[in-house]
């Protein structure tokens, strides 16, 4: 056998072990099987004491956060009549892969997501992957996430201004019958419930003066199909930044709702909401092979007092990233850097650890948890701008489905502007400017323009030694581009793309025309979808 497997997966399979149907503990009280009394309002639990492990394990799988999942803790029981006042009632299954949630509904309509801590990856393997140490190994993997790190982040994120929803835990006992048809799948287990932040009837008092709240998809639709409807790319920015110093990689785009403002000149402002904080204060490269994984995954970052990879943290949320963070200067993201790091004092960070953790999970956890905070926050500034500089590398700048008159200006070898206009015919008036950002080529090695729908225009000009590389897709009605523009070197720095048919390029010695017969050009992903 070790003719075929290096030591160390000898090491790996002895450590993992096989698969089994009996690898979680059947049930999260520590006195199980023994029954919990009738009318119990509190039990002793664990979150997970399955992913207890030796030394050797340890070693090679990591310490990860297995003490704070097999710590005894004492949670209240989950009871659905009086959770919440006038109570909750079930609603519908979750369609989460990895844990077990549904919706619970107040008679008022205000809705709940109730989910398990513990998470299982089987249905996100390959079939042939749903066995043996594979599995095993991936559902340790768990054991890299704070069990209890979502309790933590309200009170950080009032601070910083933030919206939040405020999660809170319980244990489910094993004989609970009012949650339905998912009553079954709850038992025994340790679970976290919070409000879910979609539709009118879940608007959170931080967010009065909100018309509807919308998933990421959604409001990017209604981004992208008028333009009346704007981002608060300054609110986004400093909910990411509080992602990154949380050490919050998974950022996707499902991971937002957005709240809907109207404007006083009648357009709307969408406002993010972040949901979700499974991977907060993630704990994954301190074994041997975890670490090894985490140089081959570069989004598994840990929480550490020293940043690691911002390419990593952010990797997950390149696409919302892109659409919601387009137009911010670097001033900005130092400016908010900074308004993060003076909110965010030693108190604040102190008093959230321990309300958030378990006083058992505290005693393991809250002086290590509060020194990285407090060195993460100290070192939010210089990760600002490594974020900017990743952000800014290649920017995306969207119209709408109407016309839009796309202004390119190369003004120096410095500096090129770029303004978007609402299109009425003549010299765009000053009123009508949708967009506009100064681009440094030291900064910026291209910047990505799309039409969308509607007869757009694009002008290029300005004759310089240095730009950045303009690429231009008009969309799918009839676009025209203008370019006067000159720029040193052999390389064209503007390139076309759309149909040959109906679009027209007039100038264009700097333009690299990719026009063809096919529509594949027309392609913009608009909610994640990858279509």
């Amino acid at each position: 056998m070790t003719k075929h497997f290096p030591p160390v997966m000898l090491l790996f399979l002895l450590t993992a072990g096989c698969a089994r149907d009996s690898y979680f503990q059947p049930d999260a009280r520590v006195s199980y099987p023994a029954p919990l009394p009738a009318g119990a309002d509190s039990a002793k639990v664990t979150a997970g004491r399955h992913y207890r492990r030796g030394p050797l394990g340890r070693l090679l799988l990591g310490a990860h956060y297995r003490r704070a999942w097999a710590q005894p803790v004492t949670l209240p029981v989950f009871a659905p009549q009086k959770v919440v006042p006038g109570g909750l009632r079930f609603s519908k299954l979750g369609g989460g892969f990895q844990t077990t949630s549904a919706t619970l509904l107040t008679d008022n309509g205000r809705a709940y997501a109730l989910r398990t801590i513990d998470k299982d990856p089987y249905k996100t393997l390959p079939k042939v992957l749903r066995q043996g140490f594979i599995l095993t190994a991936v559902r340790d993997a768990t054991s890299a996430g704070m069990p209890y790190g979502a309790t933590v982040v309200p009170p950080l994120a009032q601070a910083v201004g933030v919206p939040h929803a405020t999660p809170r835990t319980f244990y489910v006992r094993t004989d609970e019958s009012g949650l339905g048809e998912a009553s079954e799948r709850f038992r025994g287990k340790v679970v976290i419930l919070e409000e879910k932040l979609e539709g009118k009837t879940n608007l959170l008092p931080s967010l009065r003066g909100a018309s509807e709240l919308e998933e990421s998809d959604e409001m990017l639709e209604e981004r992208y199909r008028s333009q009346e409807h704007h981002i608060d790319e300054a609110a986004f920015l400093r909910a990411r930044l509080l992602d990154l110093w949380l050490g919050d990689w998974d950022r996707h785009e499902g991971q937002w709702s957005w709240a809907a403002f109207s404007q006083e000149n009648g357009q709307t402002l969408w406002r993010p909401v972040p949901q979700d904080r499974d991977q907060v204060f993630f704990r994954f490269n301190d074994g041997m092979l975890t670490w090894l994984a985490s140089r081959i995954v570069p989004k598994f970052r840990s929480f550490e007092p020293k940043y690691e990879s911002i390419e990593g943290y952010t990797r997950n949320a390149q696409f919302i990233d892109s659409r919601a963070l387009s137009e911010l200067s670097r001033q900005r993201y130092v400016r908010t850097a900074q308004d993060l790091q003076q909110r965010l004092t030693d108190d604040v960070i102190h008093r959230a650890v321990l309300q958030g953790l378990p006083r058992e999970v505290y005693a393991l956890e809250g002086a290590r948890m509060e020194a990285t905070l407090r060195s993460r926050r100290d070192g939010l500034l210089k990760a600002a701008e490594e974020y900017y500089r990743l952000r800014t590398k290649e920017v995306l700048v969207a119209g709408s489905d109407q016309a839009e008159r796309f202004v390119v200006e190369r003004l120096s070898d410095t500096a090129t502007v770029v303004s978007v206009y609402r299109l009425g015919g003549g010299k765009p008036a000053a009123d009508s400017l949708l967009y506009r950002r100064q681009f440094k080529p030291a900064e910026t090695h291209r910047v990505v323009l799309h039409g969308l729908r509607g007869k757009d225009e694009f002008t290029v000009s300005g004759s310089v030694a240095r730009s950045p590389f303009i690429d231009i897709y008009g969309g799918p009605e009839e676009d025209t581009v203008h370019d006067t523009s000159q720029v040193s070197g052999l390389r064209k720095k503007t390139r076309y793309y759309d149909t040959k048919r109906n679009n027209v390029l007039e100038g264009g010695k700097e333009t690299k025309d990719h026009r063809s017969h096919g529509v594949a050009s027309h392609a913009f992903d608009r909610d994640g979808s990858g279509r």
